[in-house]
């Protein structure tokens, strides 16, 4: 499966029909090589900066918050899913005072990012992250 195929996989339907799943990237945390593999085009953006915060000390995470392609978003929860270490986040509200479910997904190599619709409650979206980011950990990526 290539990356981007990956990317599509999130932004299905879930077992409800609807389709959770705005945005979605993939992205490698290596030290010095932190890149996007793959993303929608709402986080095409992500920065390396913003890739090594999130991988970095997570009391910094709840004290201040983490941007994501540019968008300030909130802690909201940490939790491990098997052998995955998932973030919960929330958006900063937009100009029409909405904000969004976040997901983060961590692998050996990877962080698996899902944003939410407007609709999606936050542990639809990270299903969608969970399901990704046991596959790829379980291929040691």
């Amino acid at each position: 499966m290539s990356w981007d195929s990956y990317i599509a996989d999130m932004m299905t339907p879930d077992h409800t029909g609807s389709i959770p799943v705005e945005q979605a990237a993939i992205c490698g945390f290596t030290p010095g090589q932190e890149s996007i593999w793959a993303s929608s085009d709402g986080l095409k953006d992500i920065k390396p900066a913003e890739i090594t915060k999130l991988v970095g000390d997570r009391n910094n995470l709840y004290q201040n918050g983490v941007y994501i392609s540019g968008q300030k978003c909130r802690m909201l929860r940490e939790w491990m899913d098997g052998e995955v270490l998932i973030f919960d986040l929330k958006t900063a509200p937009n100009d029409a005072g909405e904000a969004f479910s976040v997901c983060v997904g961590k692998t050996t190599q990877a962080l698996v990012i899902a944003k939410g619709t407007k609709d999606a409650l936050g542990n639809q979206v990270n299903a969608k992250v969970c399901k990704i980011a046991k596959h790829l950990k379980s291929s040691n990526m």
